[in-house]
């Protein structure tokens, strides 16, 4: 049984307060001090005496500790207001009492530099809800609440990336650790701040790949093909779509020069998926032909089949054949109860994921009342922590509704899947909302529907 943390006194002092302060944020991201560790790059030690007011962190570790926990600049305006000047324990005390939620401005359009001309963000046009290129000044114009993140500069003791101080732990193992916490950020806090956090360890873990020699250079090349995806993934989920592509080609690119088959099918898989979500017929095509190629690379009788199974079964759901959909999803459930392998490699899989997938081809394929009850047993199952997943899943089951024809229920739900599109800021959410507004169009007027476009509204921008 793990120790009980210690119990805190934030208005002993201004630094017991910032203790408190970065043992609150640590605790709301879910993180364990080894976690934070890797991600700010302190030793896991330092910070519990960080919160228990042992020790005194400098303003780049504060810095630092803040970007990684997405504090926005609280930790650091904390520091600076309270432990990096004179000022009394009153001041941090009534900081505290007027403390913002954590992830308040986490949301859409996060940027790299307040320099950058232009950032991805969602925004109503004629046409609907669409992710275009705007001008930042644009953004900054809106005061909307929902794009406020996008006027974030990216903090100065993160925009360099610097070489792990590791403390004794291998770089296989950092690095692995630092993957592990930067995907259950993701689930909690969506793709922007993850993302661009990604994209410094590549840099950082291409250096240390480098360095290194025989089976550990081999290690580190799985690792940043795995990175690789993970940056995709987030690419994918901020609404960039290109970016999207390129990090997964990369990623495919790494894994055949590993040599590992089983990381070249799961990369496979994921190009399938990705053609999927972009709609055409072509890529509904191309995303079959993936799927089919991921499950010839993959082993047979491996978790790794009954992935590339289902995306071919989804594929087969774009191009509306629904026997060979349906049939797939069977196969991919036989397939997993005689599997020999989890782990990392579909390591989430069970019956509740396959049907959920299932469901989703099932709007495709007009079944609408069926994939809405698919989606809400999902729902039922889903941990609370896969907050993102959450809104992805609710969306999906507002448009199934929408398709059946119950408008009430669709909006209703719709409102659900809002909200958490707010918090995260993702793309997959924002993507199945707008294509339910385009459907609740046609009846601007039945209860619930103006209340849900009106809270879509506050989280898009009009141009």
């Amino acid at each position: 049984m793990g120790q009980k943390p210690k119990q805190l006194t934030p208005a002993r002092s201004p630094l017991d307060n910032w203790g408190n302060e970065l043992r609150e944020l640590r605790t709301w991201c879910r993180l364990s001090l080894r976690d934070l560790g890797a991600l700010a790059l302190i030793d896991h030690g330092h910070l519990g005496r960080f919160e228990r007011a042992e020790r005194r962190p400098d303003r780049d570790q504060v810095r630092r500790l803040d970007g990684a926990l997405g504090g926005s600049g609280s930790l650091l305006r904390l520091w600076d207001g309270t432990c990096g000047g004179d000022a009394h324990v009153a001041n941090s005390v009534a900081h505290v009492a007027n403390r913002q939620p954590p992830l308040a401005s986490v949301a859409f359009g996060q940027a790299g530099s307040i320099d950058d001309d232009l950032v991805v963000v969602p925004c109503r046009t004629d046409e609907g809800i669409r992710f275009v290129s705007v001008p930042r000044r644009i953004v900054l114009a809106s005061g909307l609440a929902g794009l406020a993140a996008a006027t974030m500069p990216l903090s100065p003791a993160l925009a360099t990336p610097r070489p792990p101080m590791l403390d004794g732990i291998s770089p296989v193992e950092h690095f692995s650790q630092m993957r592990r916490a930067l995907i259950q950020q993701d689930n909690l806090m969506g793709p922007w701040h993850v993302l661009r956090s990604v994209e410094q360890r590549l840099t950082a873990l291409s250096q240390c790949r480098k360095a290194a020699s025989g089976e550990d250079q081999i290690r580190l090349l799985q690792l940043e093909t795995r990175f690789e995806e993970l940056a995709g993934w987030l690419a994918q989920d901020t609404g960039d779509e290109r970016a999207a592509f390129g990090y997964t080609a990369r990623a495919l690119d790494r894994a055949h020069m590993v040599g590992d088959s089983d990381l070249t099918a799961y990369i496979l898989a994921r190009k399938a998926q990705l053609a999927a979500d972009m709609g055409g017929t072509r890529d509904a095509q191309d995303s079959l032909g993936l799927a089919t190629a991921a499950r010839r690379t993959a082993r047979p009788g491996s978790r790794l089949e009954v992935i590339a199974v289902m995306h071919q079964a989804h594929g087969h759901s774009l191009l509306s054949d629904e026997k060979a959909s349906m049939g797939g999803y069977e196969q991919a459930l036989a397939l997993m109860e005689r599997s020999d392998d989890g782990g990392v490699w579909g390591s989430w899989l069970d019956k509740a994921y396959v049907d959920t997938a299932r469901s989703r081809s099932l709007a495709v394929l007009g079944q609408f009342s069926e994939a809405a009850a698919g989606f809400r047993a999902a729902l039922t199952a889903l941990p609370s922590t896969y907050r993102r997943d959450r809104g992805v899943y609710l969306a999906r089951e507002a448009r199934a509704y929408a398709g059946a024809g119950d408008v009430e229920q669709a909006a209703r739900v719709g409102m659900e899947a809002v909200g958490i599109a707010a918090e995260t800021g993702s793309a997959r959410i924002v993507g199945q909302l707008a294509k339910l507004d385009s459907a609740l169009e046609q009846a601007p007027h039945e209860p619930g529907v103006p209340e849900f476009r009106q809270s879509l509204d506050q989280i898009v921008l009009h141009l």
